[in-house]
């Protein structure tokens, strides 16, 4: 199994110093001075932790209320806005808040605030406004936490919510602020864009200076920093490296977003795609351009996080009286997964003292699943616990991917898998993860669809994952999430492996109905040599299997009065001949040879709608087919079938309309047992099995037939599971691990 993503070492900083800022510390602490309810924060020892990591000291900044409200984030954003409105209106900075609102009440023009936040910095900047009572629109990510939002709004702020991330929502800001002559008060910086960064920075600060104060002449050895955009980090760098002064500083980010770690292993900044992340404020994907050279220089080390950490760290500050939020608690987290390798190399010792930065209070998030789980069988039991039931089946809808798509996203990272997020349908996401090769080797796709069917009419817990007498039960538990542990568990395997081509794992949305995931992934350009599709298939491997196609014939009558059989024609009555033919069409079928693997075609009717009331003759009734196909059968060809019995029926039966058009098509899978890719695959099943594999069709469709259209050769194999779409579902613990066993040998003789 692969590792998890290393800490990232910088032992030049140990030696590097920052310049001293170019505003009096004096001048900001002053101004704080001016804010209702000001006060350093308290500093709390933790004892219990120090012995834990086995150091002298362990302290814990507690910044869950400063000036009233659960963040630090008010140190930055108050002298902003404070030094920008003074700019504006030409005022000095040493001017105090009475005498600046009287000036913006007396001003030429009103002047508004904007600013983009994951939660405490943009609820920090609307308290400003509000103190100064200036208007204030505020830019939050897409999937918001609504608690968030509701205290934003609760300080008077306007808030507009981005379709997209964090970076987006700086972007509709910025360009808010431009189109309103607004005031944009961010702590990212970029080119054009360095003072209010820098003063928010600046403010940040005071929290370092009160750190000094409340240790007195101890000295600290290693201070914890979260990171988001690395404001905050830039603060800690800026004041803890100074000359003759020994601290070492050690960055915490989640792992899914991750944008510092990424930029310092690189060598140099860049965005990076991040996924969701409980560690809101964190979940930032590109470093602020005045922080980066200051981090690169002097950061001692960077690490990264799972949620679930920042969790489990967030519950035992509580237990000690300390409210801390996942961002908060983070630097607990961090300083928890060092090794002592790692201990050793930052220069830890028992006599060692280390201060933690909890930046924010507790707050309502939903609780992470771990993403520790290195085995396919705890890992199956993980995924059947997350509720994925597709948006677009089903009497009760289910909440779709997104949900399992950043556990996926969260598990890779962790791992330090490279991964994509891949939504061109809003809220129906595929995952994309690649363990790249050294080059020069074949590449390998994983294929799982991470959807289910509906929740609907199961019986018992749908989504409990328990492990009873050798199976796995829940709804997808075999129907595929069983094949996708397998598959996943094999990606990370692969890491460790030294191969020469890629293993690629494609986790997609929507295949329980129109496998636009599969699809999106195609389109977005993913290829490989050759593919597993790890549906469920009792460890038989499928080398070919149905199409289908969904035709709609609208049978068209004539609207009248149900008094007025001279004026009015029966469509659904019409349509009833329509039906008696097709019951012998698929009789038909049925008796034909069809495919030897995969037997013969079939048709059935799968919806009829008319009429609009019980007086009125019906005008119109739809009747839509599902045609499954086999080898050689393709959209037309049905079409031209069912077209030829319409057209006998209008020959036939006085008075018959009709419309036909093909609604959807999906085409048969077909590839020869003796092809070479089949013929390996086949080898390393047979003998990771202990007996020779068997070769068969199917006939349901999966997207092999997808993957094959596009040119890759590709099978379909995977454990053995029943109750699919049923009211109970299982599969086999035994079959996922040999699954699991079986995909890394391919992945091993394949790519190497």
């Amino acid at each position: 199994m692969a590792p998890r993503r290393p800490v990232y070492f910088n032992p030049n900083a140990k030696t590097w110093t920052a310049e001293p800022p170019a505003t009096s510390l004096n001048l900001i602490n002053r101004f704080h001075q001016q804010l209702p309810g000001y006060g350093p924060t308290r500093l709390v020892r933790l004892d219990e932790v120090a012995k834990e990591l086995g150091v002298q000291a362990v302290y814990l900044k507690d910044e869950s209320n400063r000036f009233s409200l659960p963040s630090f984030k008010i140190l930055g954003a108050s002298w902003a806005v404070f030094r920008a409105v003074a700019r504006e209106l030409g005022l000095a900075l040493h001017t105090d808040i009475v005498s600046m609102k009287k000036a913006l009440a007396s001003a030429s023009r009103p002047l508004s605030l904007f600013a983009a936040t994951d939660g405490n910095h943009g609820r920090a900047v609307a308290r400003m406004g509000s103190d100064l009572e200036i208007p204030v629109e505020i830019y939050v990510p897409a999937n918001t936490h609504a608690a968030t939002i509701e205290l934003i709004e609760g300080e008077g702020a306007k808030v507009t919510v981005s379709a997209g991330n964090y970076d987006d929502a700086v972007a509709e800001a910025q360009a808010a602020a431009q189109q309103n002559a607004g005031i944009l008060i961010q702590d990212f910086a970029f080119d054009g864009y360095e003072d209010i960064p820098r003063w928010i920075t600046n403010g940040y600060l005071a929290m370092m200076r009160e750190i000094d104060d409340q240790l007195k002449d101890e000295q600290v050895d290693l201070v914890v920093t979260p990171v988001g955009v690395g404001s905050l980090a830039q603060a800690a760098v800026e004041h803890f490296k100074r000359e003759r002064n020994t601290t070492s500083v050690l960055t915490v980010e989640p792992d899914t977003a991750a944008c510092l770690w990424k930029s310092l292993v690189r060598g140099e900044k860049g965005p990076e795609q991040t996924a969701g992340t409980i560690m809101a404020g964190l979940n930032c994907g590109t470093v602020s351009s005045i922080s980066w050279p200051l981090l690169q220089s002097g950061v001692d080390a960077s690490l990264t996080i799972s949620d679930y950490e920042s969790h489990v760290a967030s519950l035992d500050l509580q237990a000690m009286g300390i409210s801390a939020g996942p961002c908060g608690s983070a630097s607990l987290a961090a300083v928890r997964r060092l090794t002592a390798a790692d201990k050793t190399t930052l220069g830890l010792t028992r006599d060692s003292v280390v201060v933690l930065l909890s930046t924010e209070g507790r707050r309502d998030y939903d609780t992470p699943l771990s993403v520790f789980a290195d085995d396919a069988v705890t890992l199956t039991q993980q995924l059947v616990q997350i509720n994925s039931a597709s948006p677009s089946m089903g009497t009760l809808p289910g909440p779709g991917e997104t949900a399992i798509a950043q556990y996926i996203a969260a598990w890779l990272a962790h791992r330090g898998i490279e991964s994509h997020w891949i939504e061109p349908t809003k809220g129906r996401p595929s995952i994309v993860g690649r363990v790249k090769g050294s080059g020069g080797g074949e590449s390998l796709m994983f294929n799982g669809h991470i959807d289910t069917v509906t929740l609907v009419g199961y019986e018992g817990d749908p989504l409990s994952g328990k492990l009873v007498d050798g199976k796995i039960y829940g709804r997808g538990a075999g129907d595929m999430k069983g094949g996708l542990a397998a598959a996943m568990i094999a990606l990370a395997n692969a890491k460790t492996l030294g191969l020469k081509g890629d293993v690629i794992l494609a986790a997609v949305a929507d295949e329980e109905d129109g496998s636009l995931g599969t699809e999106q992934v195609l389109n977005a350009g993913w290829r490989a040599d050759g593919a597993i599709v790890n549906e469920p298939t009792d460890l038989d491997i499928i080398n070919a299997h149905k199409g289908f196609v969904w035709l709609q014939v609208d049978i068209h009558g004539v609207a009248a009065h149900g008094s007025r059989p001279d004026l009015g024609t029966d469509a659904i009555s019409k349509a009833g001949y329509l039906l008696v033919e097709l019951d012998r069409y698929a009789e038909r079928l049925h008796q034909s040879p069809g495919d030897p693997r995969t037997g013969p075609g079939s048709v059935h009717c799968s919806i009829i709608k008319g009429g609009e009331e019980a007086s009125s003759y019906p005008a119109l009734c739809s009747v839509v087919l599902e045609r499954r196909t086999v080898a050689g059968e393709t959209a037309e060809t049905v079409r031209q079938e069912v077209q030829s019995l319409l057209d006998k029926l209008v020959h036939d039966v006085s008075g018959f309309k009709y419309d036909l058009r093909v609604v959807f098509q999906r085409p048969p899978f077909d590839i020869p047992a003796e092809h070479p890719f089949c013929a390996r695959v086949g080898d390393i099943v047979s003998e990771s099995l202990g007996e020779k594999a068997n070769f068969c069709g199917a006939s349901y469709w999966t997207d092999c037939a997808l993957l094959a259209a596009e040119g890759i050769p590709t099978v379909l194999w995977g454990p053995r599971g029943k109750g699919l779409h049923a009211s109970e579902e299982w599969v086999e613990a035994d079959s996922v691990q040999q699954v699991t066993d079986a995909l890394t040998a391919i992945a091993r003789q394949f790519c190497s």
